[in-house]
């Protein structure tokens, strides 16, 4: 049966009961008032299930705008004053079609529809979005826009696109660098501002969007036409001193940015793909410093075993996770500690991240045959009291960190495991000697990034019971006294690009290997065995750990499940 009222639809959505709906009916017959304003009236349900509802009552698409990517050729299709005016807010352009979707406080508002389809020339589709976003991305859009540069770009293409015959007096049909150096100048201003630390440029069919991994989520926030994407590309391998005319294999290069706020090393991948070369680019702050132990999320027992652990003079301590987990950071944090004068630290990194003084950083280079086996057979001839590797990719590898380690050095590592208990077979898989693995390792972290709740706009709220529940058994006897079941989220806000997020903690479990594991490995014990003589001995979980940290209303439970989950 088709809802036919708004309230009808409100309680499809589930964004009303049946007896509210039943009593905005009858105050609509009582009143002469519409629905809406009688919703609106009484703060029955949020504004975005209101439009939402609207959306469907007038069957037109409803547009969130704070996760929709902008196109700056429909920007400049509608001034700002107009935008303001008519409140609407144009979001993208169908060439193909000449169709311009545009984002509309009254979807219904045929006058002004038609002012936009006579003012551009463009047939008008119109979406549903909440009023406040839409001035939101009115007085936050239109400052930093790029509809002028990109305009002016596209008729460059165009013009030389339509040139059947060879002019010698003519340009040769590339874009201007100017008008280029703006796009790009705006991707990397943006990616400063917004705290990303990697931007997407990606080719499509029809357009090349640019995606911004914000606090570990990749987020779309701009749409460029498809034409530009070639002097797009081509501007920034220039930057990064590539090979323009070289499209068919990929290649790495880095520059330097610098805005009015800081500056950022940047690290640049190109990649062909079917639709044309796709670049990543990694954005590594020069400023800011390494943050502490403490800081990354490490407390407790936790923090102190693996103090103790870094304290001695020798043996092997690894650092386990997946890529983009914060392996690199928690080493960099680690070796800060222990960086002084008196000790001699040598680093095999791929790629070096982040240049430490008084370190000897080391990149690994395998086209000349520098690899983290052979480089690390080169260290031990250069007196090192203190060694890292950045990864742990063969037997070779671990065969020469062991026998380092066995020597008198303390040696970092990484390796790609899921969790702690998990790296001692995955060690031995590699055909590692059991005893040597239980004399030298010292301990194992395991670690993920998840987001932190920003402090500034967060609320609490009681959890549903079966995740009490699952807390409750999951902790045990870490459960704190004080819990009551409530727990913290964030309210999206612009600051915090509309997430509820702002910034990243990381969550840890340290395995001490202490005499009962070392006999372990020896019997080749599996995993889950080692992770539960770990438990026994103190040992606080990746998902305890989270869960403590929702507790404490440092992130979410969402967050916890997305990274923690077996």
């Amino acid at each position: 049966m088709q809802s036919n009222t708004l309230s009808d639809i409100l309680v499809s959505l589930n964004a009303l009961t049946a007896d509210r709906a039943e009593a905005v009916k009858l105050a609509e017959i009582q009143t002469g008032k519409p629905q809406e304003a009688i919703l609106r009236e009484q703060n029955l349900v949020s504004e975005e299930a209101l439009v939402k509802a609207k959306a469907k009552y007038y069957n037109v698409p409803f547009i969130d705008l704070s996760t929709t990517p902008v196109s700056p050729v429909a920007m400049g299709l509608v001034s700002q004053e107009q935008a303001r005016k008519f409140k609407i807010f144009p979001v993208s352009v169908d060439s193909a079609n000449h169709e311009l979707v545009l984002a509309m406080a009254e979807p219904l508002d045929l006058a002004t529809v038609e002012f936009v389809e006579q003012k551009t020339g463009y047939r008008v589709r119109p979406a549903a979005a909440m009023a406040d976003q839409i001035d939101e991305n009115i007085n936050k859009r239109y400052s930093t826009t790029l509809s002028q540069e990109v305009s002016a770009a596209l008729k460059e293409v165009s013009t030389e696109k339509n040139v059947k015959t060879l002019d010698v007096t003519r340009d040769t049909g590339i874009v201007r660098q100017e008008r280029i150096s703006e796009v790009v100048t705006h991707i990397l201003d943006f990616s400063v501002k917004a705290r990303a630390s990697d931007i997407h440029i990606e080719p499509l069919e029809r357009s090349t969007r640019v995606r911004y991994r914000i606090d570990g989520i990749l987020q779309e926030k701009l749409t460029i036409p498809r034409e530009l994407h070639e002097a797009l590309v081509s501007r920034i391998k220039i930057l990064s001193s590539m090979k323009i005319d070289e499209k068919r294999i990929p290649q790495d290069g880095r520059f330097n940015f610098k805005n009015s706020e800081q500056e950022v090393d940047l690290r640049v991948s190109t990649l062909p793909t079917s639709w044309g070369e796709k670049i990543v680019i990694r954005l590594l702050k020069k400023s800011g410093g390494i943050p502490d132990l403490p800081e990354l999320g490490l407390r407790g027992r936790a923090l102190k075993n693996l103090e103790d652990s870094i304290l001695r003079p020798h043996g092997i301590i690894i650092i386990c996770g997946p890529t983009g987990s914060g392996k690199t950071t928690t080493l960099y944090s680690v070796i800060q500690r222990l960086n002084t004068p008196k000790v001699n630290i040598m680093t095999l990194e791929d790629p070096v991240e982040y240049k430490i003084p008084g370190v000897n950083q080391v990149q690994i280079n395998t086209a000349v045959g520098l690899t983290f086996a052979s480089g690390l057979r080169s260290f031990l001839r250069q007196d090192p009291n203190i060694i890292l590797v950045g990864e742990i990719r063969d037997q070779e590898t671990a065969d020469l960190a062991i026998q380092a380690s066995l020597t008198g050095h303390l040696v970092f590592a990484t390796l790609h495991t899921n969790d702690a208990a998990g790296t001692l077979p995955r060690l031995l898989d590699m055909g590692v000697e059991p005893f040597l693995l239980a004399s030298s390792i010292t301990a194992i972290v395991a670690q993920r990034v998840l987001r932190r709740i920003d402090d500034k706009h967060k609320e609490t709220y009681k959890a549903d019971a079966p995740i009490i529940a699952d807390m409750k058994e999951a902790l045990g006897s870490l459960i704190p006294p004080t819990f009551d079941g409530k727990l913290a989220r964030g309210i999206p806000s612009p600051e915090n690009n509309n997430s509820g997020y702002k910034g990243r903690v990381a969550i840890f479990e340290v395995l001490p290997i202490n005499e009962k594991i070392s006999r372990l490995i020896l019997e080749r014990a599996p995993a889950s065995d080692i992770e539960k003589e770990a438990k026994q001995a103190g040992m606080v979980s990746l998902k305890q750990d989270g869960y403590l940290k929702a507790i404490e209303g440092i992130t979410t439970i969402e967050e916890v499940l997305r990274v923690a989950q077996e």
